[in-house]
């Protein structure tokens, strides 16, 4: 896997992908930037929850469960002082469909913590506290 960034004046920075796809990342006011794209931090976040959902939607289609929508919200902590790493992330996910049954869900979140996230996996092993939820919305 590959990727490039390439600084683009003040606090401003365009990221490639390895497969062509770019994104603009940008700093705060505060520090030089013009808050013209997400900042490197919670590109990260993003990265971890498109990861996690990626996972626990396969993992739901391939169980056959009736998903049509879901959605992870992600709350992150960190350090105070430099360097300001992540010290805890929630995942909190909303798992929409008809007639989905509890059990494969939090079978879903489970596998996607524990084995298949490697974005997951990767910070908890660096000592980020991570934990997961979910809830179930019936659609009429």
């Amino acid at each position: 896997m590959k990727a490039r960034v390439q600084w683009a004046g003040e606090a401003l920075f365009l990221g490639e992908s390895g497969s062509g796809h770019a994104v603009v990342m940008d700093g705060p006011p505060d520090a030089g930037g013009r808050n013209l794209g997400v900042r490197p931090m919670e590109m990260l976040l993003i990265g971890l929850g498109g990861c996690s959902n990626f996972d626990v939607v396969s993992i739901l289609r391939k169980s056959r469960q009736p998903v049509e929508s879901c959605e992870v919200f992600l709350e992150a902590e960190r350090a105070t002082e430099e360097p300001k790493v992540f010290t805890k992330i929630h995942l909190h996910f909303v798992v929409k469909g008809r007639g989905l049954k509890e059990a494969q869900v939090k079978r879903a979140v489970e596998l996607s913590a524990e084995k298949y996230c490697s974005a997951s996996i990767m910070l908890g092993r660096a000592g980020v506290d991570i934990s997961h939820d979910y809830e179930i919305v019936e659609l009429g």
